[in-house]
């Protein structure tokens, strides 16, 4: 991980904050990236509330072994989301090895070994201020877009919890109260992140969960918003589009798979009085990923493999 004492100054020139901003300027910036994966590209990445909490600790153990600052991250059922700063290829090496390592993690825990194996990776470059607050948000706003029922500082997954929050007021989270244990030995360490990670300062945990702010830069995207009031007008002004349309559209699931394939039960008892795909004919089944489309905010490929349907034959269609 990137000491951010160490390279004070080169993220100071490099994020802007030796610069006044002014309203309506954009501030460039160097050496950020947005890097995602597709929610098309696997049916589950993290299935259950201990694979979650896996793999927020693997974030850790992987981003101590490079150069970086996780300005924000979101780990979603079936992808992930981190903005990055530090040199490209210290960040483009942290995903691939945080992937790599969650395929073995999962290897491990289900059948079929290198389930991650040929996952898609993508990345947009950050170059001002702006965009790299929406993206911030972006992120951190992802479960919501997705429809699950959090709020942006409440996805227990994500770095949303961290930001301007007053440890001294009733409404803070516990772990900003104190209550949480001291990891104090590298052994116990290993059996949080199930690595060989090795301790160099105390970590500290809850509920079997490594918190957050011990990986994340909470202090430079602070600095980054410059304010509370900024931070939560970005919060409310940021849309998906935004980001979505630079650099290629970027696949999110607003609605989770597993829910989705209810959703397509329910669709096809009411349009053919069935509940399986299996005899539908190609015009039914391009009529029911229509319906899916009209009624669900969801991305076409994902509506195209529900349907049993090939997107690039289809994407036209619905």
């Amino acid at each position: 991980m990137m000491n951010v004492h160490e390279y004070a100054s080169s993220i100071a020139e490099d994020l802007g904050f030796d610069r006044p901003a002014f309203k309506g300027q954009y501030v460039p910036v160097r050496n950020c990236w947005h890097f995602y994966t597709s929610g098309d590209s696997v049916e589950s990445l993290f299935h259950s509330v201990e694979e979650f909490r896996d793999g927020m600790n693997r974030i850790l153990s992987v981003a101590m072994a490079y150069d970086v600052l996780i300005l924000a991250f979101a780990l979603m059922d079936t992808h992930v989301h981190f903005i990055l700063y530090g040199p490209f290829d210290a960040c483009n090496h942290f995903v691939h090895e945080y992937l790599r390592r969650t395929s073995m993690y999962l290897s491990s825990k289900r059948t079929g070994r290198k389930s991650l194996k040929g996952m898609a990776i993508s990345h947009q470059s950050i170059d001002d201020d702006r965009y790299l607050k929406t993206a911030i948000c972006y992120v951190v706003k992802n479960p919501v877009a997705a429809g699950l029922p959090y709020n942006s500082w409440d996805y227990p997954w994500s770095s949303g919890a961290l930001y301007f929050r007053n440890s001294d007021s009733w409404t803070s989270p516990g772990w900003m109260l104190g209550a949480y244990s001291r990891v104090q030995t590298s052994r116990d360490l290993r059996k949080l992140t199930k690595s060989k990670a090795k301790l160099e300062t105390e970590v500290h945990a809850i509920d079997g969960i490594i918190l957050p702010s011990q990986y994340v830069a909470v202090s430079t995207v602070e600095r980054i918003f410059r304010s509370h009031r900024s931070y939560n007008y970005f919060l409310s002004t940021s849309k998906d589009i935004d980001v979505e349309s630079r650099g290629g559209a970027i696949s999110h699931l607003s609605i989770p798979l597993s829910e989705m394939r209810n959703n397509r039960r329910t669709l096809l008892q009411e349009l053919f009085g069935v509940s399986e795909l299996r005899g539908l004919s190609m015009e039914q089944r391009v009529r029911l990923a229509r319906s899916m489309k009209h009624r669900y905010n969801s991305s076409p490929k994902q509506i195209a493999k529900l349907c049993g349907l090939i997107y690039a034959e289809v994407k036209d269609l619905i």
